[in-house]
């Protein structure tokens, strides 16, 4: 039988009308502290919301945009918590680049359907902003919009964005907006690397901010709320508890779900923010490996730029010469050598830093290496600079030294929206 994707929602939708028949209540009091984390039990925006009976939802008809990571402690989905609760009206599910159940990969959604599990109504919001996203949300009929997805803490990861876009459209349709937030799986000690310049803005970023944030999904819509949409939107957001800015994902006691196809692991994450610049060049960027963003490479790649990336004495990470064959993406099939990284200090581990001295140790150690012929790599750091600087012989430093002032200036900005310690 040949798998599509509405048969793998069909058949996932037993197990899930299954789990469902679990009470709501247990989402939030049932399970023991997480170790790591000296006894303190974090607890997420949506187990608060359930502790708390829904009351914020209360006489609301609720839309929920989500996808697999929208789960409980015990990886029950929340939508079929939220389904099978009668104390929430939930009325419909919007899924955003790969889809509420996650079946697409990179670049695509779900489209219209209903959910075989609850038999909702699933509303596609790829792609889609401004008015008709607005047309979406009024077409569902709901009152209050809920987020929950987990970010990765990169600003060219699209959930942000989807987070912004639909802000904007609540905003457009009258509807209020709710956010449930979950912690940045990179911690949220700092901001750093390049703000984006406003006449580079995508779907890989929308507005100024920095390209690793160093904030929550909350922190983020009362940033967007604050500093960016036309007209705010009518906001609420429910904090976690437990949670402290300087602990990296396994001090949750959370379960990881891959919040897309190629985020497998929280150490996917903490390296994603810089080595997903290699998106912007020929060389492939470990999608179609199992260790995605770890492994960079291309044919005709020895072992020197393993040896000279190890050369610049970059904190908290080291790197392998690695041979790899990706089983789909740039180089498919194809065996080409390159570095896997290997993060030994998650504290001292500065990511951008770590993507841009790839990027300048590459270029002058491979003759092959070439930015994608689009520029893409503009698109990710945010303006030009980068680009243009490394093409002109610039070394790590000065390439970081280039967006300081910017950062600062967004780090006095974030500041002021920062809900946790």
């Amino acid at each position: 039988m040949t798998l599509s994707r509405r048969n793998l929602l069909a058949t996932t939708a037993a197990v899930a009308a299954g789990a469902t028949a679990t009470t709501a209540a247990s989402a939030g009091t049932a399970h023991a502290a997480p170790a790591g984390n000296g006894g303190r039990r974090l607890r997420t925006g949506f187990e608060r919301l359930a502790d708390d009976g829904y009351a914020r939802l209360d006489g609301q008809r609720v839309g929920v945009v989500t996808n697999p990571t929208g789960v409980t402690r015990d990886v029950r989905h929340i939508v079929d918590v939220m389904h099978a609760d009668g104390r929430v009206n939930l009325t419909a599910v919007f899924g955003p680049e790969h889809g509420f159940r996650g079946t697409a990969q990179a670049g695509g959604s779900e489209g219209r359907y209903d959910d075989p599990a609850t038999g909702l109504p699933v509303y596609d919001t790829y792609l889609k902003s401004g008015q008709p996203l607005a047309d979406v949300f009024t077409a569902s009929g709901v009152d209050t919009v809920v987020f929950d997805i987990q970010d990765v803490g990169a600003r060219f990861y699209t959930y942000i964005w989807t987070l912004f876009d639909c802000m904007e459209a609540a905003s457009l349709a009258g509807k209020r907006f709710v956010v449930l937030d979950r912690p940045n799986p990179v911690t949220g000690r700092a901001a750093l690397g390049p703000v984006l310049h406003k006449e580079f803005a995508t779907f890989v970023g929308r507005e100024p901010i920095a390209q690793a944030h160093g904030m929550t999904v909350a922190e983020l819509a009362l940033l967007f709320n604050g500093e960016f949409l036309p007209s705010p939107v009518p906001l609420e957001t429910v904090t976690m508890t437990g949670w402290k800015r300087s602990e990296f994902y396994d001090a949750s006691g959370l379960p990881w779900v891959p919040p897309s196809p190629n985020m497998p692991t929280p150490e996917c994450a903490l390296v994603y923010s810089g080595t997903c610049l290699f998106e912007g060049t020929n060389l492939s960027e470990g999608r179609g490996t199992t260790r995605p963003f770890e492994l960079l490479g291309a044919e005709g790649i020895d072992g020197s730029w393993a040896a000279a990336a190890n050369d610049v004495g970059l904190p908290g990470v080291r790197f392998r010469e690695a041979y790899f064959a990706p089983t789909f993406s740039k180089f498919q099939g194809r065996t080409v050598g390159g570095v896997q990284l290997h993060v030994h200090d998650r504290a001292a581990f500065d990511p951008v830093r770590t993507g841009v001295a790839l990027l300048v140790t590459a270029r002058r150690t491979w003759d092959g290496f070439a930015w994608r012929p689009d520029n893409w790599i503009d698109k990710l750091t945010g303006s030009a600079r980068v680009r243009t600087m490394i093409d002109a012989g610039a070394d790590t430093d000065e390439v970081v030294a280039g967006w300081e002032r910017e950062l600062a200036a967004f780090r006095g900005t974030r500041r002021q929206y920062l809900l946790y310690r």
